[in-house]
């Protein structure tokens, strides 16, 4: 049962990154359309995370009296809305507007994803698990790279977003009809419970971190390796279909990697030859001739332990207050997520390169490996007089 929920949640969790991808890929238009610069375009962009600071806390409170479900169904109508809003834009305002409404359907959504299959799997191939899950975003963004890309060309930019919206719809309603909640989950309760130990604030904290420099080191290389690809003679077509080779290949590099850390651990290890393997491919990108390989090497080995990285987040805290630390676990993801594509917009307007925002992303990608040995180091070394057990 638990591997046909996880089917389920991994089709509808696609709709995420098909309606994330559609400001990144139809950037040039908005340019033209409204104005904007590369910095503008990257506002845009950290625009999806920014309700993420201030929902995702209430969120996960508010999970205590609505069902997993239903707030997973709001979440995906709000991304269909968000959609709607920017394909409607005739002001560069109103697409920031939409943006906002799809980022707050975004936390709605990845919070409650993320619960969902950590209260499936807990204890039970969970890192395979959440490689599984995390690799629905990836694919979503491959979908729309190519696919918005041409939807843009063919159409005119607001069709993507429609697009997209429309699978937001649909994913809504399959959860809708068919998602169960396991049976045997320890009731949510009050008092001290339902309070996050010292020890569970550490490991959040890690795991967030973790997660956060992670992401936004991958939207980085999604928003401007292509320009990258561009400089060196690529059509803009072509560009996009080149960088989203490594989205489609870490949909099974993923899996993979989280097969081998639950059947012979080393998740710190792993951490280090992916992270390494991304900076190595990050550096061919701009190498006359290597982008395909670099693009090959970054899905199959950098992009890897996405899942293993999002498995933390379940191994940090007791099921009692999971959707609790889920919320501080997402505030610091979007706090991270938010500020970093203006940053690499900022980078590309000020040096003229599009390598300056690539050179941000390597440096957050090596920031996994320090945040991942911390981790271990907190979950090893509970807090003097603190008795718990951490799911």
């Amino acid at each position: 049962m638990r591997w046909r929920i996880l089917a389920l949640l991994f089709l509808a969790r696609i709709g995420l990154g098909f309606q994330f991808q559609t400001v990144a890929s139809v950037g040039d238009d908005l340019i033209v359309a409204f104005g904007l610069d590369y910095a503008g375009i990257g506002f845009l962009i950290g625009l999806f995370m920014a309700p993420g600071l201030f929902l995702a806390i209430p969120a996960g409170y508010w999970g205590r009296y609505v069902s997993d479900r239903i707030m997973v169904v709001i979440g995906l109508g709000a991304l269909a809305l968000g959609g709607a809003v920017s394909s409607f834009a005739t002001e560069s305002w109103a697409i920031g507007l939409g943006r906002i409404f799809a980022g707050a359907g975004f936390l709605f959504t990845t919070l409650y994803f993320t619960k969902m299959v950590a209260d499936w799997f807990e204890g039970r191939e969970i890192a395979t698990a959440m490689s599984i899950l995390v690799m629905s975003w990836p694919f979503g963004i491959a979908m729309g790279q190519v696919g918005h890309a041409w939807l843009a060309q063919a159409f005119g930019w607001q069709v993507p977003f429609q697009v997209a919206s429309v699978y937001c719809l649909l994913a809504a309603l399959g959860v809708f009809l068919y998602y169960r909640s396991p049976h045997d989950l320890p009731p949510e309760k009050g008092g001290s419970g339902a309070v996050l130990t010292g020890q569970e604030w550490r490991l959040v904290l890690c795991a967030a971190a973790a997660w956060g420099v992670f992401n936004a080191a991958y939207v980085t290389y999604l928003s401007f390796g292509p320009k990258v690809l561009e400089d060196l003679g690529q059509s803009a077509i072509a560009a996009a279909s080149i960088v989203s080779i490594g989205s489609w290949l870490m949909i099974l590099s993923g899996a993979a990697c989280g097969q081998v850390v639950d059947r012979f651990g080393g998740r710190n290890v792993v951490l280090t030859i992916c992270m390494a393997g991304a900076v190595v491919s990050l550096m061919l990108l701009g190498v006359q001739g290597a982008g395909l390989g670099a693009s090959v090497l970054f899905g199959l080995i950098g992009m890897a332990p996405a899942g293993v990285i999002m498995a933390m987040a379940g191994q940090a805290m007791r099921p009692q207050v999971r959707a609790f630390g889920m919320g501080i676990f997402f505030t610091v993801y979007y706090t991270i997520m938010l500020v970093t594509p203006p940053a690499a917009g900022a980078i590309l307007d000020a040096t003229g390169s599009a390598q300056g925002p690539i050179w941000l992303a390597i440096v957050l990608f090596t920031a996994v490996v320090p945040l991942g040995l911390a981790f271990q180091y907190f979950k090893r070394t509970p807090l003097a007089g603190v008795e718990r057990k951490v799911g």
